[in-house]
């Protein structure tokens, strides 16, 4: 069973969906959310955060180190930010937060294409997912690295 797991960031303006590969983690795993529009008054911590385009996620470290060793048994795996992010434990659930959004209207501008030049729409849906996910590496999005 999944559940929908969403948070907010310190300063409200956005509400991104997070994924928890397998149910590993818990929500409250994730500890904070901070937008780049939050204020820039809380100090970057290597050892609890992740930082993703400018976007930063604060994981309760101790909390996902002990779901972790619980669910998983820990063996050789260091229980890091980058690891719980990377191996989609507490990851977006997008690619990057708004993703949908913005696929939304790139896909409406693409049916556009449809009515006036069918050929043109042909190639462009066709190109427009690789397209798509090379612009997302080349802005650092770190799960389009991935």
């Amino acid at each position: 069973m999944c559940i929908e797991v969403r948070k907010t960031c310190k300063c409200g303006r956005h509400n991104v969906q997070f994924h928890l590969r397998d149910n590993v983690l818990i929500p409250e795993a994730i500890c904070g959310l901070h937008c780049p529009e939050c204020p820039g008054d809380v100090p970057f911590d290597n050892e609890s955060m992740l930082m993703d385009n400018d976007w930063i996620i604060e994981y309760d470290m101790s909390l996902a180190v002990s779901l972790v060793e619980k669910k998983l048994g820990r063996g050789q795996v260091e229980v890091t930010p980058q690891y719980l992010f990377d191996s989609g434990y507490g990851a977006w659930l997008e690619t990057y937060p708004g993703e949908r959004k913005d696929i939304e209207a790139e896909r409406q501008e693409i049916i556009a294409l449809a009515e006036h030049d069918r050929g043109q729409y042909l190639k462009k849906i066709t190109s427009w997912n690789i397209e798509r996910l090379e612009r997302l590496r080349k802005a650092g999005w770190r799960k389009a690295l991935l």
